[in-house]
C-alpha cells in the first residue's frame, strides 16, 4: 500500500515536470516571434496595421496645408500705405491676413500680417497708429515693421509686448525706392524685418477656424461695397472662375506692382466704433482710434456667399471671434483673409 502511494506521488511529479517543461517551451518559442509595432514594424503595437503618417502642416493664419514645414516664427505685421499716390503696392499678395483701417482725412491704411510665406519686397511702408497695437496683440508677440510714429504709439507698442522694428530702430532693414517720391518710397522685406527682430518667438495660434464646406443658410452675394471715401471706395467682386474675391477702387481694379489684382479667399466686414484720439498728424488732424474690444455686427464673405453675424472680443488679450446668429463660430475658407474695419457711420452694401 505504501509502495502504491509512492508510485502515485512519483507519477504526479513526473506529470508536473512534463507540464512545466511544455509551458517553458511554449514561452521560449513565443519569445522568438516579434510582434508588430505601432508603425507596422516588429516590436510594437498589437494590431499589426501600419500607423498613418502625420497630417501635413497647416499655416496657422490661413488654414492652408503645406508640403514643407511651417516656419517656426511669430507673425510679422507691416504698415502699408493706401493713398492713390502710393499705388501700386508691392507684397500684399503674400500676406496671410490684411486689415484695412481708417486713418486721418478719410483715408485708409493696411496692416499686412505675414507668417507662412515671405515677401521679398513690401512697399510703401508708412507710420503706425494707436489702433495697430490693440489689433496686433491678438497675435501674441508679433514683429511690427512701420516707418515710425508719435511717442504715444511707440509706448503702446511696447506695452502690448510687440517686437518693434520700426524705421527709427532698425534703419538697416529699410530702403528707399529711387523711382518713387518720398514719403511713398520706403520698403523692406519679411526676411530683413525678421532678421532685425532677433526674436525666438514661436508661431502664433490660429486666428480662425476653417472648413471647406459652408453651412446652410448663407446668402448668395457677388458684390461688397465699403465706401470709406473717394480715396478708398472699396469694392470686392466674387470671381467664380478664380474662386476668390477681387478688389477694386470704384471701377478700377486694385492692381499690385506685378500687375496682379488684389484678391482674397475671405473678406470680413467688421463694424467698429471709432473715437478721435489726442494724437494728430502733421496737419493737426486728430487720428481716429478703432475700438477693437467689445462686440458689434460682422459680415463674413466666402465662396460667393455671406453669413451675417457679430464679432466678439471680451478683453484686449482675447482673439476676435466671428459668430452667427446662434452663437456658432463661422468657419472661413482656407486661404488669405482681408478684414475691413468699417466705422459705424459708413454704410456698407452687399448685393
Amino acid at each position: 500500500m505504501a509502495l502504491t502511494r509512492r508510485g502515485q506521488i512519483l507519477t504526479v511529479l513526473i506529470v508536473a515536470v512534463v507540464i512545466i517543461g511544455a509551458v517553458v517551451g511554449l514561452v521560449a518559442f513565443g519569445s522568438t516571434k516579434k510582434t508588430p509595432s505601432a508603425n507596422g514594424t516588429p516590436g510594437g503595437g498589437p494590431s499589426g496595421s501600419p500607423t498613418l503618417p502625420p497630417p501635413p502642416p497647416i499655416c496657422p493664419l490661413t488654414g492652408v496645408r503645406v508640403a514643407s514645414s511651417v516656419p517656426n516664427r511669430p507673425a510679422l505685421a507691416v504698415k502699408v500705405e493706401n493713398l492713390p499716390s502710393a499705388r501700386p503696392q508691392t507684397g500684399l499678395s503674400w500676406a496671410d491676413i490684411v486689415y484695412e483701417e481708417p486713418v486721418e482725412a478719410n483715408i485708409t491704411r493696411f496692416i499686412a500680417v505675414y507668417q507662412c510665406r515671405d515677401a521679398s519686397r513690401i512697399e510703401p511702408i508708412r507710420s503706425g497708429r494707436l489702433t495697430d497695437p490693440d489689433i496686433l496683440v491678438q497675435f501674441g508677440h508679433p514683429v511690427f515693421g512701420y516707418a515710425g510714429a508719435v511717442r504715444e504709439v511707440m509706448v503702446r507698442v511696447a506695452q502690448r509686448g510687440i517686437i518693434d522694428v520700426n524705421f527709427n530702430r532698425a534703419a538697416g532693414a529699410y530702403h528707399r525706392d529711387p523711382n518713387r517720391p518720398q514719403p511713398h518710397n520706403l520698403y523692406s522685406s519679411t526676411q530683413a524685418l525678421y532678421a532685425a527682430a532677433h526674436t525666438h518667438q514661436a508661431a502664433p495660434q490660429p486666428m480662425f477656424t476653417y472648413a471647406v464646406r459652408l453651412a446652410a443658410g448663407a446668402r448668395k452675394i457677388s458684390v461688397i461695397h465699403v465706401p470709406f471715401s473717394s480715396y478708398s471706395d472699396v469694392f470686392w467682386k466674387w470671381s467664380g472662375s478664380k474662386k476668390a474675391w477681387l478688389r477694386f477702387h470704384g471701377d478700377v481694379p486694385h492692381l499690385l506692382s506685378d500687375g496682379t489684382q488684389v484678391s482674397a479667399r475671405n473678406v470680413i466686414v467688421q463694424i467698429v466704433r471709432i473715437t478721435l484720439s489726442d494724437v494728430t498728424d502733421v496737419n493737426g488732424v486728430h487720428s481716429p482710434y478703432v475700438v477693437s474690444v467689445g462686440t458689434g455686427k460682422a459680415y463674413i464673405f466666402r465662396n460667393g456667399k455671406m453669413i451675417a453675424g457679430k464679432w466678439i472680443r471680451r478683453s484686449l488679450h482675447d482673439v476676435t471671434r466671428f459668430v452667427d446668429a446662434q452663437g456658432n463660430v463661422i468657419p472661413l475658407m482656407p486661404g488669405n483673409t482681408w478684414i475691413e474695419l468699417v466705422p459705424t457711420n459708413i454704410k456698407a452694401r452687399f448685393s
